[in-house]
C-alpha cells in the first residue's frame, strides 16, 4: 500500500513576517549585550593572538564549528594565520597539528562539549593558550580556558529556544570584532588584504600594475616627428591603439596623435598631404610610469576624457602604451 501523501502546512505570511522580525530584534539585542560586557578580556585575548609566534587555531563543534570555520578564514584573509580544526577530528588524530607556540581559540555555547573537554588536558599539557568564547563563562571550557570571552545571550530566536540562532550571531560578532581589532593593530592595509585575495577585483586593482598590461616593443605605435601623415595614419592602424606616439631618435617622447586629433584636423580643412607628425601632434601628452597601478591609468583616463595613455619610463623615454580595452581584458574596469 502506498502511504497518503503528507499534508502541507499551512503558511501564515503575517506570522512568518512577525518572527522574522522578532528574529532581528533578538539578535540585535544579543549583540548589544556583547558590546556592553566587552571588557579587559578582549584585549588581553587580541594581545594574545597578535604576539603568538604560531598560528590561531580555532575549534568547534556543530553550530559553533560552522562560525569557527567562518572566524579562522576570516582571521586568515586579514593577516592573522589561522586555521580551523574541527573538534571531532582532533580527538581522533588532528590534535597533533597544535603546537606550544599556537593559540587555541574554543568556541562552545554551553562550554560542556565532550569533545572539547577531552581535548582541554591535552592542549594545557602543551603549553598552548587558550582562549574561550562561550555563553556560560562558569562552565567546565571556561574554567580551564585562560581568557574568556563572554558570548552570553538571554534568549535563542527559536521559538523553542532550542536552535542556535542568537548565541551563534553573537559568537560570529565576537570572531568579527576580533579579527577587525587585529588587522588594525597589524597595521593590516587594502594592498595587503589584496595580497591574500588575487583572484578577486580588489586584488586585481591593487595588484596589476601598468607594466603587467601595457602593450611593448614592437606593439607600441610610434613614428618619427618628420613622418607624413599617411605614415602616421598606417602606423595607427597597423598597431590598433588609436593614438600615435611621436618620438625622436632617443626615444624620447615628443607627443601623440590620436583619431580624435585626425577628426579634428579633418574637419579644420587643412591639407593632410603635406602635414607631418610634428606639426599635427599634441605635445602634451597624459603619460604614466610602468610601475604606477593599472587602476591609475583608468582614473587618469577618466578624469582627462581620454581612452589612450603612453607609458615613459623615469627619463622621459617611451617603453609602453594601454588603452581602455587592455584594461578591460585585465579586469581591471
Amino acid at each position: 500500500m502506498t502511504e497518503p501523501p503528507a499534508s502541507i502546512p499551512t503558511f501564515d505570511a503575517e506570522q512568518a513576517l512577525r518572527l522574522a522580525r522578532e528574529t532581528f530584534e533578538i539578535e540585535m539585542h544579543a549583540i548589544a549585550g556583547l558590546r556592553q560586557r566587552l571588557g579587559p578580556p578582549f584585549a588581553l585575548a587580541v594581545q594574545a593572538m597578535l604576539q603568538v609566534r604560531g598560528r590561531v587555531v580555532v575549534m568547534g563543534m556543530g553550530k559553533s564549528g560552522h562560525i569557527g570555520r567562518k572566524m579562522a578564514a576570516t582571521l586568515a584573509s586579514t593577516g592573522t594565520p589561522a586555521l580551523f580544526m574541527h573538534t571531532g577530528e582532533a580527538i581522533h588524530g588532528d590534535l597533533g597539528m597544535i603546537r606550544a607556540d599556537d593559540l587555541l581559540v574554543a568556541i562552545s555555547n554551553s562550554g560542556e562539549s565532550d569533545e572539547l573537554a577531552a581535548i582541554l588536558p591535552v592542549v594545557k599539557r602543551l603549553g598552548t593558550p587558550v582562549v574561550a568564547m562561550t555563553g556560560k563563562p562558569d562552565s567546565t571550557l571556561a574554567r580551564h580556558a585562560d581568557m574568556v570571552l563572554d558570548c552570553a545571550v538571554e534568549k535563542e530566536a527559536c521559538p523553542l529556544n532550542l536552535a542556535p540562532t542568537a548565541s551563534s550571531m553573537a559568537q560570529m560578532a565576537m570572531g568579527d570584532a576580533l579579527a577587525v581589532a587585529l588587522l588594525d593593530a597589524r597595521g593590516f592595509k587594502a594592498e595587503d588584504f589584496a595580497r591574500s585575495h588575487p583572484g578577486g577585483a580588489l586584488g586585481r586593482r591593487l595588484l596589476t600594475h601598468v607594466r603587467d598590461v601595457m602593450r611593448s616593443g614592437d606593439a607600441v605605435p610610434s613614428v618619427a616627428p618628420q613622418a607624413g601623415l599617411t605614415e602616421v595614419m598606417r602606423e595607427m592602424s597597423r598597431k590598433g591603439l588609436g593614438a600615435v606616439a611621436v618620438i625622436d631618435d632617443r626615444q624620447q617622447l615628443l607627443g601623440i596623435f590620436t583619431d580624435g586629433d585626425l577628426r579634428r584636423l579633418v574637419e579644420k580643412g587643412g591639407d593632410l598631404r603635406v602635414a607631418t607628425a610634428r606639426e599635427v601632434m599634441s605635445r602634451s601628452p597624459k603619460t604614466i610610469t610602468p610601475n604606477a597601478l593599472a587602476v591609475d591609468v583608468a582614473q587618469l583616463m577618466e578624469r582627462h576624457r581620454i581612452t589612450s595613455v603612453l607609458v615613459v619610463d623615469d627619463a622621459g623615454a617611451l617603453c609602453g602604451a594601454l588603452n581602455s580595452n587592455d584594461l578591460m581584458r585585465a579586469k581591471v574596469i
